[in-house]
């Protein structure tokens, strides 16, 4: 491959890794092309790009983003792709689906909310990651629990009121 060429495919991944926040390093070596061919769909279902690409090249693409990626360099060997996505999650979510149906693809690594995990064993705890989004619906449902209890109580306060006031003139008087 030509200097020229390698030049053209780092700027290509390190364009494709600057688009999307998320990414995540697998190894799919050993499916066929069929199972290869069902990951891409699933990948494509659920808004995440998988890009096979060369160690070497994937390194100097991210030297290239001024984020420091030296905890990942243990998942860059071997067979390499990469899966990018604007959700945290979601390239592990295709991960543990299709693996129902084999053992591959398996997680090296990911960068995730400026967070990096190695290994497969952190795919349970990424599946388990909020997305932005989740997280603040649920401060917000935490913050109108209150409000909606106080609202609530000022709302049935004229009833109790006005239950106490005929309670009270229907009591007999007492000399």
């Amino acid at each position: 491959m030509k200097k020229e060429e390698k030049a053209r495919i780092i700027d290509t991944i390190y364009e494709q890794v600057q688009a999307k926040p998320h990414m995540y390093v697998t190894d799919i070596a050993g499916m066929d092309a069929a199972a290869t061919s069902a990951l891409r769909r699933a990948c494509f279902k659920n808004g995440v790009k998988l890009i096979m690409v060369k160690n070497t090249l994937l390194e100097k693409a991210l030297e290239k983003t001024g984020i420091d990626f030296s905890e990942l360099a243990p998942a860059f060997k071997g067979t390499t792709a990469i899966m990018l996505s604007d959700v945290n999650k979601a390239p592990a979510t295709v991960i543990k689906e299709f693996r129902k149906r084999s053992e591959l693809p398996i997680l090296k690594g990911a960068y995730v909310e400026e967070s990096f995990y190695l290994g497969d064993a952190s795919l349970e705890s990424l599946v388990q990651i909020k997305s932005k989004n989740e997280l603040i619906g649920e401060i917000v449902t935490l913050l109108q629990s209150p409000i909606q209890s106080v609202m609530g109580a000022l709302e049935s306060a004229p009833n109790k009121v006005a239950g106490l006031v005929e309670a009270l003139a229907e009591r007999p008087e007492q000399a």
